[in-house]
């Protein structure tokens, strides 16, 4: 079904061009009632992460229209000013409005302290707010730690050595609804130098360990009441975005090691293998799912 997004001409081009549906909101028909999605994206490649979240959201078989958000006490150093005049709005023109389901992107602010972080104190009052205007947010990498930090006081631990790859990941329940479908195995991407650990978990019975990975750690919990949910890696990634973040951190002269089973054969001369698409397109056509029952 079509998503319903301001008119943004690198958007259209991007998406379909992919097959994604996309229809301008001042053009849709007032007559039909969509799901309505916030984003908040944090990431500094905003455009890029853009076409990565609508290109996923677009498998969905519901009318989605969505508002991108951003924050006001920090702007982005790599995203126009005209951009983000056109396309997003503040938290402040949005804090009366209700959604269906907000998404809140990673972030790479996860060495710093969460208090140290410069829009922190608005992101915790946009979570407050998600608590009783949404009916279902999903958290990304950071956000997700920020997420269970803010509303279930679980901290964040540092590592020496970043997370980085494409790893292989198992369900801890089976009949979850937002793991419907998934196989037994399956992939996804993580990219960060911080992990949560399962230990915090032990006396919070509100929130469900869904899955895991031997080598990346917990993946996607939620909240019993789906009103959170928290994924610690970036099923929505597209093929090239660790590879891009590998040669990033290389000019940077930043020690890296090479993305995990991502290269074909481990060798970043060759192109990646993408192993995770299905993964990501049913999670969340699964949580878009789970919006219309809510």
């Amino acid at each position: 079904m079509p998503l319903l997004i301001s008119q943004n001409a690198s958007l259209y081009n991007a998406l379909t061009y992919e097959g994604v549906c996309l229809i301008d909101k001042c053009k849709f028909n007032k007559n039909i009632k969509p799901l309505k999605i916030l984003i908040l994206n944090l990431m500094p490649t905003k455009l890029e992460t853009e076409i990565q979240l609508l290109r996923v959201l677009g498998f969905s078989n519901h009318y989605i229209e969505i508002t991108f958000l951003t924050t006001k006490t920090y702007t982005s150093k790599n995203t126009s000013k005209d951009h983000l005049g056109m396309f997003y709005k503040t938290f402040g023109e949005i804090k009366d409005e209700y959604f269906d389901g907000m998404i809140i992107t990673g972030a790479p602010v996860e060495h710093l302290d969460f208090e140290d972080v410069i829009y922190w104190n608005e992101l915790k009052s946009i979570m407050d707010y998600s608590s009783k205007n949404i009916k279902s947010t999903f958290h990304i990498c950071w956000a997700a730690q920020a997420g269970l930090y803010h509303h279930y006081g679980i901290k964040k631990y540092n590592l020496d050595k970043k997370i980085f790859g494409v790893f292989s990941h198992k369900l801890n329940i089976q009949n979850s609804k937002l793991l419907n479908g998934f196989d037994d195995e399956f992939f996804a991407p993580h990219s960060r130098y911080s992990f949560i650990k399962k230990d915090d978990f032990k006396n919070l019975d509100n929130l469900q360990i869904l899955s895991e990975s031997d080598e990346a750690g917990i993946y996607i919990v939620k909240s019993k009441d789906l009103k959170n949910i928290f994924v610690t890696g970036h099923s929505e990634y597209d093929s090239y975005t660790l590879g891009k973040e590998y040669k990033r951190d290389i000019d940077k002269n930043i020690a890296v090691q090479i993305p995990k089973n991502y290269f074909l054969d481990d060798d970043p001369n060759n192109k990646p293998i993408v192993k995770w698409r299905g993964h990501s397109n049913l999670l969340f056509y699964n949580w878009i799912k789970i919006l219309t029952s809510l």
